[in-house]
């Protein structure tokens, strides 16, 4: 056991105390002061272990193995084959193809989709947010009341090549205008197994301590996927560690973490299924004159060509409409 777990499993119980005091049994007026072990990023609702909370605290990320069954996975598979497959129309949906793949002829077949975005209106799908397995670790980060705020199933297709199935190195938090980001949390499960040879994630520990960075399209020689933003000026030199899963591990991360994924270089398609939570408390901002202009914009245009609207629908409206949800009373968001 480490010295900082050790230290907060004496203190768990006077976290909410500016100082604890204790009297030393030598003496009545030996007494020592002693600042409690304050955790920024996790809630104590006696689900985490104090080791798991330090972990999270330190790291930015936390794995529970075999969260998810075998049967859900299934499930959430099908669903995704019977999109592809167009034999259902879910509003709102965002069906994305890699951009290696983008120009060709289309083929109603899984191998054609490379991601599902805002599934919110998909039943079967959208049932992995509500999941109780889930949500008990996601309120260690939100609170009691939950949003699901952002929804996707990747499925990373084989490389062609030219490296397109990669994603840049970035957070989360580029593409979110609600705060505190400590109160934001992703979980993302593996559909299969996932490793370095199909794409795993990578993240840099710790990062998530840092600021929001300035993110933009990387210059790759291959193309890069839409709205696939990477940080300009992370440190490549950072330790980094491959998040190998096994079908049903998932990941929570903080979204300041940096993160991303390989190439996909086997002949099967990766798939992965995540929502991005939030405190139904969190508030939005605006995000004028900071550095996630960008993608405000390139967010409002694609919602104007898509749902034929005007001006006058913000970024935020953006996110209002997409937010569902899934624990307790919705407050703010």
């Amino acid at each position: 056991m480490s010295r900082a777990v050790h230290r907060l499993k004496v203190v768990l119980n006077h976290l909410d105390h500016n100082a604890c005091i204790q009297a030393l049994p030598t003496s009545e007026q030996n007494v020592a002061y002693f600042q409690p072990l304050a955790l920024r990023y996790s809630n104590d609702n006696d689900v985490l272990t104090p080791e798991q909370r330090i972990s999270y605290e330190e790291n930015g990320f936390l794995l529970i193995k075999n969260l998810v069954s075998e049967d859900d996975i299934e499930r959430f598979k099908a669903a995704f084959e019977r999109i592809c497959r167009r034999e259902v129309v879910v509003p709102g949906l965002v069906v994305m193809r890699d951009v290696s793949i983008a120009k060709s002829e289309f083929v109603p077949d899984q191998k054609a989709v490379s991601k599902l975005q805002d599934f919110q209106e998909d039943p079967e799908l959208f049932r992995y947010c509500s999941l109780p397995n889930i949500l008990k670790y996601v309120q260690c980060f939100t609170g009691p009341n939950i949003m699901a705020m952002h929804t996707m199933l990747i499925n990373k297709p084989p490389d062609s090549g030219n490296k397109t199935s990669r994603h840049p190195m970035h957070q989360d938090l580029h593409y979110f205008p609600f705060r505190p980001a400590d109160r934001i949390v992703c979980a993302w499960t593996a559909m299969e197994k996932v490793n370095r040879q199909n794409g795993c994630l990578v993240v840099l520990p710790g990062t998530h301590t840092g600021s929001l960075k300035e993110h933009d399209y990387p210059q790759w020689e291959g193309g890069v996927n839409k709205m696939y933003h990477g940080i300009h000026d992370y440190d490549p030199q950072h330790p980094r560690v491959h998040l190998e899963m096994e079908k049903g591990d998932t990941v929570f991360f903080h979204p300041l973490l940096i993160h991303g994924s390989g190439m996909n270089q086997t002949q099967g398609f990766r798939k992965a299924i995540s929502c991005h939570y939030a405190g139904a408390d969190c508030y939005y901002i605006d995000v004028k004159g900071t550095t996630q202009e960008n993608i405000e914009k390139e967010v409002k245009e694609i919602a104007a060509r898509k749902f034929a609207v005007d001006d006058s629908l913000t970024f935020q409206d953006t996110w209002a409409v997409r937010g569902r949800l899934v624990q307790g009373d919705r407050i703010s968001l």
